[in-house]
Formats: structure tokens, C-alpha cells, sequence
């Protein structure tokens, strides 16, 4: 048995003529250009709950779409349905045009109810590709397709190639999304989302904070890192205060269970005198992270604190010294130092706070909260109360992919401690749950350490679970789960020296993290 952990893309005929019309001239020629992937997130669905109101959206946002083509230097080459494939000989402009795109279909789709948004999902990448009769053919028209498909609604998702031309030329940000095996491309994909950064739309953006009413509080632990004070005394050295604030807030978007403010928000603060509970109310976030950063004399101290933004309470507070000798090698270290000490502090606040609310006024969040709780205890008792409340939170949330997984988890330890009265069908629920959850989300690093280490007790096939453990630390490098899970799959697959130092990098990553249980 294995485990597919792509998601599922489109046909490939959606980007390509299914044969050469006798008109059309037969001679192929090849280009290197920067291929434009398109196409509708969900578009079966629309078409079935309402086919003339989707056939007109679409037909409206594609105009928009092709407009922002046709400005931006792209010729469009295919199209079939809802999808759209163009080339535009600059990366540069391939990937302003996507942004520009996407920023203007999400302003008509304002006013619509989310469940009938014609949302477009865009993949970018730089590559070798076959034209004939205008249409578009080859592996960099795979690659752009494969990129569109694990792009979420709305976005845009940029090969590696793509970023390395663009990321210096393009005032936005770029979250590496890791190395992600995709469907019949032979090599690992390395994957960006983008994010918009420009002037224009920072200061839209600070208009938007300061005169709209406050968004609502999201569902999961949401979180802002403000930018650092510089404390040098040396305005040329702003560049490293920001530098690491990025860093850090692009290792936490890391983590799925996380709602992090993007950049261009944050920095809205930047030089203000602020007030943190007013701050979590103008971004709508209940932490808040703020700090420092001193250099001198060949040192650098960065301080750091976690407010909560609704209390004012300090959750955790730490400082870090260190040499300062390569600069990128030294936002790593901190970086890594500061996300492992308060990720976990959020996620005990979090706990604690779901074990105080009223059973009637849970959500499908505080049921998975509170499963955690109980799955830190590795008693009988606790483990079968962890899995009712999964169960409950998978009730009140089917497309809960990160809780099916820990009930999965909770099945397996039935069996591997000795508490299963009947193993054989907690083994069977452990493989159901652990396929539901990769169908709901493959692409979450937790869901996939913890299917991997599942599939390493109940079904036995190496190759595959080590795939998605190595996956899963490709995905997030800061994450204590994913990094454990793999050390535990490896020490089942008889690799002791990989699990071991997966292991440390676990400790290194949360050295009191409760979950650290010998087993599963």
C-alpha cells in the first residue's frame, strides 16, 4: 500500500490541443520563456450548483484576466474551459501581471458569497518549452501547471527558477512553500507563494488599517511580528532589524495551524509609538510579537517579547547574544531560536484557554485543543478522551485534515501501547483516518508526519513513509512534530543514525516540548 501525496491536478489537455488541426502549420520550435498557468479553483462545482451564473463569471473575470495579459507583454496560448495558459518572454512581468491579476479579480469578487467566488489559482515557472501552432507544449508547461494546481485559491505559486530571477526585481514578499514532489515531473519542485509589497499597495494597505472597522478574530491562534527597533544607532543597519522579522514571520506562516500577518501589514507600525492592544485590534490578531536588535562590537543582541494583544498579559519574553560574523548564518540561528521558544507558548495558551470554556461553546478548534491536552497524557484514559473529542471536532469540522490525523495518531498508539481491546479494528481506523487526512491536506507538514509515522506502525512500507517524513521537515524546518515523526520513522526503518539526528534537531527545535513521548 502507498500513499499519494500530490494533490490532484488538471488534465493536461486543458493546456494543449488535443490534436493539430490540418490547418494549423506542423513545424515545433522551442523557446525559453516564463510560462503562465491559470485556472478556476472549484470550477465542476460552480458549473453544477449554477451553469449560466458561473458561465457569465467567468466570462466576466476572464476578461479582467486577459486584460492583465495582453498590458503586461504575455501572449495567450491555450485555453480550454476555465483554464488559461500564456508565455511572457520576462519573468518579471509574468510574475507583476499574476499579482496585478489576482489583486483585481479579488475586488469583483467582493459582495459575492464564498461559495460562489470564481477564484483563480496561477503557477509560474521560467522554462524550455516546444510552440506549435501558437499552442504551448513540453515539461515547462507541466511544471507551471503542477505549480498552479497546489496554489491556493486566488494566489500565486512561483517555480524556483522563477524566484531566483525575481525576488531582487519585485517589491514583494515570497513565502517558501519546500520541495514539493508533484504529479509525473520526474525532479522535487522547489515552490514560492507570493505576496504583494509594492509602495502603493503597503500604503492602501495602511489606509485600509486605519479608517475600515477591525477584521474579525480568526478561528485558529493569529499573530503579528512587528518590525524590530533598531537599537544601533546606525540607520544603515534597518536592514538587518527587518531582515529578521521576515525571517521570523516567514518560519511561522510555516505552521498551518498559525494565522500570521503578512509583512506588508505589520510594517505599517514601523517608527510608531504603539499601543499592542490597539494593534491586535486594527489587524485583528491575539498575539503579538515585538523586539529589538543592538549591534556592537562584533555583537548583536536581539531581544524579543510575546504579548498577548487582548489581556496585554507577556507570555514569554527572552534575549539572544551572539558574534556577529556571517550575517544570513545568524538570522537562521535566530530565527530558529525565537519561533521554537514561542510556538510552543502559543500553543499551551491556546491550550489552556479551550480547557476553560464552556462544553457547549466549543468549536471544532477547541475540541482539537483540548484532544491534544488529553494526547499528552499517555495514559489509557487519556488516549481514548482524545479521540472523542477528534471525533468531535471532525463532526463539527469533515475538512479538518490536522485533527483527523491526530486521531489517527491516538488509534495508533492504541495498538502500539497495549490498550486497543480489539487491535485489529483500531488499525483499520488508523489507516481510514490517516488516508482522510491526507486527502483533506497533503500539503501540511504535521498531517503528513504524522501519517508517516501511522503508516510506519500499521502498514510497514519504508519508502513511502519516508517520503512523507522527509517531506514533512522540507515543508517546515522549524517544526518539533515534523522533525520527531521522522526520527521515529526512521528508527522503525532501521536507519538509527538518521533517526538520531532527527531527534536532536527535534530537541534543538523544542527542548520541552510536552508531545517529546518515547513512542508514537
Amino acid at each position: 500500500m502507498s500513499f499519494r501525496l500530490t494533490r490532484a491536478c488538471p488534465p493536461l489537455r486543458l493546456f494543449g490541443a488535443i490534436g493539430a488541426r490540418m490547418s494549423e502549420p506542423t513545424k515545433v520550435s522551442r523557446r525559453l520563456v516564463a510560462v503562465f498557468a491559470a485556472d478556476v479553483e472549484g470550477y465542476s462545482r460552480l458549473m453544477g450548483a449554477d451553469e449560466v451564473g458561473t458561465l457569465k463569471g467567468l466570462t466576466e473575470r476572464r476578461a479582467i484576466l486577459d486584460r492583465f495579459i495582453g498590458e503586461h507583454g504575455g501572449r495567450i496560448a491555450n485555453t480550454a474551459g476555465d483554464s488559461v495558459l500564456a508565455e511572457f518572454g520576462s519573468a518579471v512581468d509574468a510574475v507583476q501581471c499574476a499579482v496585478d491579476a489576482q489583486t483585481a479579480l479579488a475586488e469583483a469578487n467582493s459582495g459575492i458569497a464564498a461559495d460562489r467566488r470564481i477564484s483563480f489559482r496561477i503557477g509560474i515557472h521560467v522554462g524550455d518549452v516546444m510552440v506549435r501552432g501558437g499552442d504551448l507544449f513540453g515539461d515547462g508547461v507541466n511544471i507551471a501547471a503542477r505549480l498552479q494546481s497546489i496554489a491556493k485559491p486566488g494566489s500565486v505559486c512561483i517555480s524556483g527558477a522563477t524566484y531566483d530571477q525575481v525576488h531582487k526585481a519585485l517589491p514583494m514578499t515570497f513565502v517558501d512553500l519546500g520541495v514539493q514532489q508533484v504529479k509525473n515531473i520526474q525532479e522535487p519542485l522547489r515552490a514560492y507563494q507570493v505576496g504583494v509589497l509594492s509602495e502603493t499597495r503597503e500604503a492602501a494597505s495602511a489606509r485600509h488599517v486605519e479608517t475600515d472597522s477591525p477584521p474579525p478574530m480568526p478561528d485558529k491562534p493569529s499573530i503579528a511580528v512587528l518590525p524590530f527597533e533598531n537599537m544601533s544607532g546606525d540607520p544603515e543597519q534597518e536592514y538587518f532589524a527587518d531582515g529578521m522579522v521576515e525571517e521570523i514571520i516567514t518560519a511561522l506562516s510555516r505552521f498551518k495551524w498559525l494565522f500570521v500577518i503578512a509583512r506588508n501589514s505589520s510594517f505599517t507600525f514601523k517608527g510608531k509609538a504603539v499601543d499592542i492592544k490597539e494593534v491586535g485590534r486594527k489587524l485583528g490578531v491575539r498575539y503579538v510579537l515585538e523586539g529589538s536588535v543592538r549591534k556592537a562590537s562584533g555583537k548583536v543582541r536581539i531581544t524579543g517579547q510575546l504579548i498577548d494583544a487582548v489581556t496585554g498579559t507577556h507570555i514569554w519574553a527572552d534575549r539572544f547574544e551572539r558574534d556577529l560574523t556571517d550575517v544570513f548564518a545568524l538570522q537562521d540561528e535566530v530565527t530558529v531560536a525565537v519561533v521554537s521558544a514561542i510556538q510552543p507558548k502559543l500553543l499551551q495558551t491556546e491550550i489552556a484557554m479551550a480547557t476553560r470554556r464552556r462544553p457547549e461553546n466549543l468549536t471544532a478548534y477547541d475540541c482539537y485543543l483540548r484532544a491534544l491536552q488529553k494526547y499528552y497524557l499517555p495514559t489509557r484514559e487519556g488516549v481514548a478522551e482524545a479521540i472523542r473529542l477528534a471525533h468531535r471536532a471532525l463532526e463539527l469540522d469533515p475538512g479538518f485534515g490536522l485533527v483527523a490525523a491526530l486521531a489517527g495518531t491516538c488509534h495508533t498508539q492504541n495498538v502500539v501501547w497495549g490498550y486497543a481491546d480489539d487491535p485489529q479494528f483500531e488499525r483499520k481506523e488508523a489507516v481510514r483516518l490517516l488516508r482522510l487526512a491526507l486527502s483533506l491536506d497533503d500539503g501540511d507538514p504535521e498531517i503528513l508526519a504524522r501519517a508517516a509515522l501511522i503508516s510506519a506502525y500499521m502498514v510497514g512500507e519504508c519508502e513511502s513513509e519516508i517520503e512523507m517524513a522527509d517531506r514533512a521537515v522540507a515543508l517546515n524546518p522549524n517544526s518539533y512534530v515534523a522533525w520527531h515523526g521522522r526520527g521515529q520513522v526512521y528508527r522503525i526503518a532501521g536507519l538509527p543514525e538518521e533517526a538520531v539526528r532527527s531527534f536532536e534537531r527535534a530537541i534543538r527545535m523544542s527542548p520541552v516540548d510536552p508531545p517529546a513521548t518515547p513512542d508514537v
